[in-house]
């Protein structure tokens, strides 16, 4: 069958027609996000099972707490990536070229200032190591101190250098960042790995990290100078109404950051904190979940900047097609990530880790997956109404999750411990789903023209058919015997997958789904 001939008999419905663009847009950029989350969950895969195996749990607990801290950093940006993807994408969908070079301008003053922050801050937690985690063995604390310093400056330097790469999004060019991520996590995996090789310390895990940070900031200069060098950043171009402009986007943005922070940044440094000897364990269960989230995050990114476009064409009914669907999508993808961890969560850490951390672990991963699907329910939600500048509706939805999640996991974790904080992550959860139905969907009516019943139903129950048979299944959760056994495995992966496929999804949205790939396939037959 030739290309054309495939492409017609594909032709979607009028109501698909009006947004296919924007479909192709975000599909391209999607598979490209797909890339940086196979090389990405590959790299989460490996070193972690390399290091355990080398480490003695209190060195690996040090150094997951060094990389947390580091990570602080990031926090840092506040929105202001977001904003120049968004400005970017706005400005370069009408081809002014000259508001986008203003607006990414007026970014990059900004996370300059991020940058500097960002060393003190790395300075200060390096300072206070032996206060935030007097459990840790007092011979450690020299090291963790140096390398603590070393990933934060870098991380730093990273965050002022990743305003290129904002650019490449908001022109919905993710290949270019994709790859200079995809590179970025290699070359981290292969240096710690060469160094606990070496018989390395802290100290050279951490140099080698900040290497490998500087080197792909300068990648991501390179790449704009060559790529993109027609949206320009330049203080030069700053105007104060400009900056003012961008600075108000960032100063919602950074509600949700800080409560993202809360939510999610702050866990195994509590967990450090109160149950030290836990924290390689919570790490560990970290990582799985974090692989969910990377998945979602894929699907939604993209929609940032091709929102901010659409939403310049399309009416709010439209608007809101596009959100019921995307939420569909989201859904389907956060359970046949998340239900294969719950459900054969002992038999894969095992496997991965080996059985001593796996029995550890266990508990904490599956009501951390259970949390963080709950969370990103309403994700496609809050990105598509921060991409249209109303985020400001949704704060009270972040500043609840942030609160409840960080006072319970005080909290219980001061009475029972690192499952305290895994516990204070789910009720937070909880609370940013009622929260946004009851509250925020109200007030953003005018922006996504779909009532709340019908989002609900439509985006969220219809595609939850999909947990019953791992919720029939329960009593095998904990049986390793059975839980490996290939008529079981078989029979919950093809109920799931086709609830997945014929309940989960549309007959419309199958049917456009699959001419997607038939068009993409074809030129890849005829080559």
């Amino acid at each position: 069958m030739s290309e054309a001939s495939t492409t017609i008999q594909c032709l979607p419905t009028e109501a698909l027609t009006k947004t296919s663009g924007f479909g192709a847009t975000v599909f391209r950029n999607i598979i490209a996000n797909f890339a940086r989350v196979a090389a990405v969950s590959l790299v989460a895969l490996v070193l972690p099972a390399y290091l355990i195996r080398h480490l003695p749990v209190q060195v690996y607990a040090a150094w997951v707490l060094i990389i947390q801290l580091g990570a602080y950093v990031s926090y840092l940006d506040l929105g202001i990536q977001l904003a120049i993807s968004k400005f970017v994408a706005e400005y370069d969908a009408r081809g002014n070229h000259a508001a986008a070079s203003r607006h990414a301008s007026a970014g990059f003053a900004l996370m300059m200032l991020a940058g500097v922050l960002g060393v003190g801050l790395s300075a200060l937690l390096a300072w206070r190591v032996p206060t935030l985690f007097a459990s840790m063995p007092a011979y450690l604390f020299h090291d963790v101190r140096i390398s603590l310093v070393l990933v934060g400056c870098s991380l730093s330097f990273g965050l002022v250098c990743a305003v290129y790469s904002a650019v490449f999004l908001g022109l919905q060019r993710y290949w270019i960042p994709t790859a200079i991520s995809i590179v970025n996590r290699s070359s981290l995996a292969a240096v710690v790995i060469a160094v606990i090789a070496l018989h390395g310390n802290l100290v050279a895990m951490g140099l080698g990290v900040a290497v490998v940070n500087i080197s792909t900031g300068l990648i991501q200069v390179l790449a704009w100078r060559r790529k993109a060098s027609h949206v320009c950043l330049s203080l030069q171009l700053l105007e104060y109404g400009v900056l003012k402009r961008v600075a108000q986007f960032c100063s919602l943005q950074s509600i949700w950051t800080t409560a993202m922070l809360c939510i999610s940044g702050f866990d195994i440094a509590i967990v450090g904190h109160f149950d030290y000897l836990e924290t390689a364990y919570y790490s560990i269960a970290t990582m799985p979940t974090n692989f969910v989230l990377l998945i979602i995050s894929s699907l939604i990114s993209p929609l940032m900047p091709a929102t901010s476009a659409l939403s310049t064409q399309r009416e709010p009914s439209q608007m809101g097609v596009v959100l019921s669907r995307v939420t569909r999508y989201t859904t389907v993808a956060l359970l046949l990530t998340g239900l294969p961890l719950v459900v054969f969560g002992f038999s894969i850490l095992r496997i991965w880790v080996g059985p001593d951390y796996a029995v550890h672990t266990l508990k904490y991963l599956r009501i951390l997956i259970l949390a963080n699907v709950l969370r990103n329910l309403c994700a496609p939600y809050a990105t598509m109404i921060t991409a249209t500048g109303r985020q400001g509706a949704a704060t009270t939805a972040a500043i609840s999750e942030a609160l409840v999640n960080l006072g319970s996991s005080l909290y219980l974790a001061s009475r029972f411990g690192a499952i305290g904080v895994a516990i204070g992550t789910l009720l937070g959860s909880c609370v940013s789903i009622l929260v946004h139905f009851a509250i925020t969907m109200h007030f953003t009516r005018q922006t996504f023209a779909i009532s709340r019943s019908r989002l609900f139903a439509k985006g969220l129950l219809r595609p939850l058919v999909i947990a019953v048979p791992s919720l029939l299944s329960i009593p095998l959760w904990w049986t390793p015997a059975l839980n490996l056994n290939v008529s079981f495995v078989v029979a919950w992966g093809c109920s799931t997958l086709a609830l997945a496929w014929y309940v989960g999804l549309r007959s419309e949205e199958r049917h456009e789904l699959t001419c997607r790939i038939r068009n993409r396939l074809v030129p890849l037959q005829s080559a």
